[in-house]
């Protein structure tokens, strides 16, 4: 049986780390708010959403930092690689700096279940515990990287170095999200001490 696959793909060149995008249970994160941009009360948007036309529009409502606040966005502009964003009730710099750095989140409940049954997202794959097909545990899924030919899957051992796992037919057996694990097959020179010499 063939493992899942990714719901969408982001753009190349993206790392996906799950201590870093998965703080908050029961949220997902789309975006992180970087720093005020001119003296309107425009903030840089971190877009992290393949759908940002869906979730950053003027009248939306985003949830923001630890304490969800909920903003209703009142400007939606292209800026670099991102958004320039600006909220209703918040004129200027000053009202939106303590915003600066924080995540931008939606309730799980929020996001539309894949297309396709044999697809998931990256939310619900990072921090699941890898296991081998012989039932070796390996330790835990804490990064995605993307690269031309095929995702990598970045296990974190107990102890050890991490254990990169190419995301192909061959390695990544299951990917079980009721039973909550990844099932493996390890190819030889997989694991960090099967290297060279």
């Amino acid at each position: 049986m063939s493992p899942k696959r990714r719901a969408a793909q982001r753009r190349a060149g993206r790392r996906i780390r799950w201590d870093e995008s998965q703080p908050i249970p029961g949220r997902v994160i789309i975006g992180r708010l970087r720093k005020p941009h001119g003296i309107r009360g425009e903030m840089v948007l971190e877009v992290l959403t393949d759908h940002p036309e869906q979730r950053f529009r003027p009248g939306a409502v985003i949830f923001v930092g630890p304490r969800h606040v909920p903003l209703t966005l009142r400007s939606v502009r292209p800026f670099g690689q991102g958004l320039l964003v600006a909220f209703e009730g918040h004129p200027d710099r000053s009202a939106v700096e303590i915003f600066r750095n924080q995540w931008v989140t939606i309730p799980v409940e929020e996001v539309a279940a894949p297309e396709d049954e044999d697809e998931y997202y990256d939310f619900e794959v990072l921090g699941l515990p890898v296991v081998t097909d012989e039932g070796r545990p390996l330790g835990t899924l804490v990064e995605i990287l993307e690269t031309g030919a095929n995702d990598v899957f970045v296990v974190e051992p107990e102890d050890g170095p991490a254990i990169l796992l190419p995301v192909i037919e061959e390695v990544i057996r299951t990917i079980d999200l009721t039973a909550g694990r990844i099932v493996v097959h390890l190819l030889p020179g997989l694991l960090p001490d099967e290297g060279g010499a």
